[in-house]
Formats: C-alpha cells, structure tokens, sequence
C-alpha cells in the first residue's frame, strides 16, 4: 500500500472511529435544520469521493446505487438534484448497515484508483477530498454532541472524551502594532479557496488576550443580568433573544440554583476555569461589550496568532466572512465549496478539541451564521491601542 492509500485509509477510518460508540437509533436523528444525522454525513462524505474522484476518472466505475446522489448530495447545484437538507433525519433507509456496505464500496474502488499515477488535477480533487472529510469529522462531533444533548437522558458518548485541559498560557495581552500586515496562505501546504488572494492591510493597532474567556467569568457576565441588558446587543441579537428564550450558552441547565452542562461525558458541574464554550457571535460580542472590549478582527487575530495558545476552541472576531482581494471561484461543483456563502456570516479562526488532526492552520477560515452555538468555539477578547 502506497503513501496517499494509506492516508486514505486513516483519515476514512476516522470518521467510523467517531462514530463507534454511537447506538443505531443516534445515526438518525435530526433534531434542527442545522444538525445532519450521522449516518449522512458518513454517506456524504462517500458520495463526495464517488461524484469528484471515481465516476470521472476510474473507468468503468459502477455507482453504488443510482439515488445515493439525490441522498447525499449537499449544496453542490452543478452535480444534480438533491433532498433538502431539513428532511435529512426522514431517511429511515437506506439503513446504517447500507450506509456502511456503501463506504466499503467507495473506499475498495478508491483504494483501487490510487494505486495508480494521479494527475495534478487529481491529486488537487484528492486533496479537497480529504479536507472536506476532515471537516465533516468536526461537524460529527458537533451534530452528535446536539442530538445527544438534547436528550432528557443526557447519554454518555465517551467516558474519556475530554472537552476541557488547563490552560497554561499566562494571562495578558500580545499587541498588534499600527502598520500594514500580509494577510493569507503563502501558498506552502494545503489551503481553501477561501484563504487566498494573499494581500496587505492597515491595522491601527490592538492587544488581544493571552487566554480565552472563562466559564466562570461568563457566569459573572449572566449575574449581572447580561442577557437583559440591552445596550450590549445589536438589534438583531435582541430578535434572537426574545424569539428563542435564551439565556445561557448552550447545554447550560439550572438545577435547584445551580449551573449544570451537558459535555460528551455527560451532565456535569461547570467547570469556572474552563475555557467557555458554545455561545453565538452574538453573545461573543456582547459580553465583549460588556467587559467594555471587543472581539478582534480576523486580521488582527492571524498577525499574532504564534504568540498566543491557539486550537482549544475555534474562536470568534468581529470581521464577516468576504473574500479577499482578487478572489477566483474554482470552475465547477467544487466553487461552490465555500464562495456562495460569502454572505450574512461571520469569521471564526483557530481550530478546536473536535478538529481532526493536520486539519489546522493559523489561515483557516470558519464562518458561522451569527446566531449558531453548537460549534465547539470561544471568546478571545481584544481592545484598541
């Protein structure tokens, strides 16, 4: 077995690592829009290599079955038709037990076609292939910990799973000082489309923290009645706020006076030194507000990035997600990856404890509607020179 087959291997093999200690009921459920079961994603994810990688280049592919596309298609309008995404939970077949027959069907064929020499414009596919799967190993993570969370029961997924190790940077401030900065991938290395158009920007200058904001300097902020105030709150957060009921991160429960959360070890005490976790942009900022700072800026945040602890929580800034200077959409499917969403979301930067391993840069670009909490992020806090 050569080197890309064997790096095949690990990285699908994950994905079912991930998803081992799950019961066949978990595969299924799809309690919001926003959550995929897991059996999709893991169907997904096969049909990405399928579509990109075996129909156009391993000839005399036969596809696993002709509706698996319709399926498990995502928001890909150039390779054909698909289900809506909120009826993803409505799939009681294929069954899990299919989904898997169909991963060992991609994987045997992929397997087959990367014994081979890839072209450039394959091993590009490839490299895509591998990174998207990634990627939907840190949304397992995230759509497993939500359906479980939201059980009355409060499943254990894993007695180890840790979402919480001390933090041993020391409390403090990196400065960015006043000047122009080259900003995105240098081109060393794997990197989306969404992080070239490398260019220079004017900062004015700021200092962001060392360490990430705390469980218990959140539950200080709800003390004092945050989440009434309004004058920490755009518009559209108070909206949000009064729509939903929020009042806490998410997972937070009160029980007989005292501060609960659900972690993947199931319920617990809240740990106040632990970095905080689960809160929306919205609340990002207006508990920035609250402390009478800010969140930083994406660029900011790249500049100085090696000088502080990165990759415990994907972390918020206060920069929407747009392109760079002289962005180019990939022709095809595959422009569609991250270009049409450039639009009424916001950066988060960094990577976290559900981030799969060599899946991390200081370049990468996450982006998340403003009001979603169910990634694993947190709150690095910053204010002006």
């Amino acid at each position: 077995m050569n080197a890309v087959q064997s790096r095949f291997q690990a990285i699908r093999s994950l994905s079912e690592t991930i998803c081992q200690p799950l019961h066949t009921e978990d595969f299924v459920a799809q309690p919001v829009q926003d959550v995929s079961p897991p059996k999709w994603h893991l169907a997904h994810t096969s049909w990405f290599f399928e579509t990109f990688m075996l129909k156009p280049y391993l000839k005399g592919y036969q596809e696993f079955h002709p509706r698996y596309a319709f399926l498990f298609n995502s928001y890909y309008v150039s390779a054909g038709e698909r289900m809506l995404r909120p009826n993803r939970g409505n799939m009681t077949r294929p069954t899990v037990a299919d989904i898997y027959k169909y991963r060992a069907h991609v994987d045997e064929h992929m397997l087959e076609l990367l014994n081979n020499h890839l072209s450039i414009e394959q091993e590009g596919v490839l490299e895509i292939g591998f990174n998207h799967e990634q990627q939907h190993q840190e949304l397992l993570h995230y759509d497993i910990k939500y359906i479980l969370g939201h059980n009355p029961l409060f499943p254990v997924y894993k007695t180890d799973f840790q979402e919480y190790t001390p933090d041993q940077q020391t409390a403090g401030f990196v400065e960015v000082p006043k000047g122009n900065y080259a900003i995105g991938h240098d081109g060393k290395g794997f990197s989306f489309d969404n992080e070239h158009g490398r260019h220079e920007v004017h900062l004015e200058g700021a200092a962001i923290s060392k360490k990430l904001v705390t469980n218990g300097e959140y539950l200080a902020f709800m003390a004092d009645k945050g989440y009434e105030n309004h004058a920490h709150w755009h518009s559209d957060a108070r909206a949000w706020l009064e729509e939903t009921g929020i009042n806490a991160p998410l997972y937070w429960y009160q029980i007989e006076g005292k501060w609960y959360y659900y972690t993947l070890q199931g319920l617990q005490p809240i740990e106040e030194a632990a970095p905080l976790m689960h809160v929306s942009f919205y609340e990002a900022y207006a508990f920035a507000e609250w402390k009478g700072m800010r969140l930083p800026t994406e660029f900011e945040w790249e500049t100085v990035a090696d000088q502080f602890e990165w990759g415990a929580r994907w972390e918020h800034t206060g920069s929407a997600y747009l392109p760079y200077p002289r962005y180019q959409k990939p022709e095809g499917a595959i422009g569609e990856y991250n270009g049409k969403f450039m639009v009424n979301q916001m950066v988060l930067r960094g990577a976290s404890l559900a981030t799969s391993p060599e899946h991390s840069r200081k370049t990468y670009r996450n982006f998340f509607h403003p009001h979603l909490q169910w990634q694993f992020n947190g709150i690095r806090l910053a204010k002006d020179l």
